[in-house]
C-alpha cells in the first residue's frame, strides 16, 4: 500500500469557546476580541439553531477556523439548555471550552446606569438589580458548568481584550494540555471570583511592617530575601509545590482545561506576591503553561 492510499490520520476537532454570563459583564467586548483572534463568531442564535450548529458543524460552519459562541438569557431556552446543549456538541469535530463573565451586581448597576440601557430581564419599572438578580438565577446552572469564570468588576475594555488574548492566543496552545493561571490577591480587596483553588498565607511575617520594604512588593529582591529568612515561607512554598504536582496531573485525567489558583495576603502587595511568582516559575520548570498576574499590586 503506497502512503497515498494509506487511511489520513483523523483531523484534530476545532476549538469551541462558548461564552456566557451575565448582561453588562462584557460579552460583547469578548466577542470582538475573538474576532481579532481569528475566531468565527456566532452572536446569540435560538437555542434550537444553536443546537443544530454544534451538533453538525461542518453543515453550518466555516472550514478550519475556531469558533466562538456566545449566548445569554436573550435567547429564549438558553438558561434551561444545561446540559442538554452540551451534550449535543459533537466532540469528534468541536473542542467545547464554556466561559462565564461575571460581575459584582453593584458594578453592572452602574454600568447600566452609565449606558441608560434597559437590562434584558428587567420588568416595567422594576429597578435594574431585580433584573441582575434574576438573570443571575436563570444562569446559575452555566455558571457550575463553566470551565473558566472571568471575573470583569474591576476590568477596562482593554482588560477584557488583554484577557481573552492572553488565554486564547495563539501561545495558549503551548506549554501542555492545561493552562493554569496563577493569580495573587489581597483579601480586603474581596478573593477572586472563579478561583479553583485558594491559599491564605497571611500567616507569614508581614513585610508592610518593615519601612524599608513598605512601598516594595514582592517582586522585589528584598522583600523576597525577607520572606526566605522565613522556615515557614520555605516550607510553605515545598509544600504548595508538592501539592500542585500532584494535582494537576490528576485535573487533566478529568478533561480540565484551565486551572485558576489564587493566592492570598491582606492588601496583595508582598506575601501573595512572592509565593505566587515562585510557584509560576516552578510550574513552568515543570513543564506547565503556567499565566501570571497580579491583581492588587498597584493598590
Amino acid at each position: 500500500m503506497t502512503p497515498k492510499d494509506a487511511a489520513s490520520p483523523p483531523a484534530e476537532p476545532r476549538r469551541l469557546v462558548l461564552v456566557t454570563g451575565l448582561s453588562g459583564s462584557g460579552k460583547s467586548v469578548a466577542a470582538g476580541a475573538f474576532e481579532d483572534l481569528g475566531f468565527y463568531v456566532v452572536d446569540n442564535l435560538p437555542v434550537s439553531l444553536l443546537r443544530q450548529l454544534l451538533a453538525e458543524p461542518e453543515q453550518h460552519l466555516p472550514a478550519g477556523r475556531p469558533v466562538a459562541v456566545v449566548a445569554d438569557v436573550r435567547s429564549p431556552g438558553f438558561a434551561d439548555a444545561v446540559p442538554a446543549l452540551l451534550e449535543a456538541i459533537d466532540r469528534e469535530q468541536l473542542d467545547p471550552i464554556v466561559i462565564y463573565l461575571d460581575a459584582a451586581e453593584g458594578v453592572l448597576v452602574r454600568r447600566y446606569s452609565e449606558t441608560r440601557r434597559s437590562h434584558p430581564m428587567g420588568e416595567g419599572e422594576r429597578p435594574v438589580l431585580d433584573g441582575i438578580r434574576r438573570e443571575k438565577g436563570l444562569l446559575a446552572s452555566w455558571r457550575a458548568a463553566a470551565d473558566l469564570i472571568l471575573e470583569t468588576s474591576d476590568w477596562s475594555v482593554h482588560d477584557m481584550r488583554r484577557a481573552i488574548i492572553r488565554q486564547f492566543g495563539p501561545e495558549e496552545s503551548s506549554g501542555g494540555p492545561m493552562v493554569v493561571s496563577i493569580v495573587s490577591f489581597g483579601f480586603k480587596h474581596g478573593p477572586p471570583a472563579g478561583a479553583d483553588l485558594m491559599f491564605d498565607v497571611r500567616f507569614l511575617a508581614n513585610p508592610y511592617f518593615i519601612p524599608d520594604l513598605r512601598d516594595q512588593t514582592g517582586r522585589d529582591a528584598p522583600v523576597t530575601e525577607f520572606l526566605e529568612a522565613q522556615d515557614d515561607y520555605r516550607e510553605l512554598l515545598d509544600r504548595l509545590s508538592a501539592l500542585l504536582e500532584f494535582l494537576l496531573p490528576r485535573y487533566v485525567h478529568e478533561n480540565r482545561r484551565y486551572l485558576t489558583v489564587a493566592i492570598g495576603c491582606t492588601g496583595g502587595r508582598h506575601r501573595s506576591v512572592a509565593t505566587a511568582e515562585y510557584l509560576t516559575r516552578h510550574l513552568r520548570g515543570a513543564g506547565w503553561a503556567a499565566r501570571l498576574s497580579h491583581r492588587d499590586v498597584e493598590r
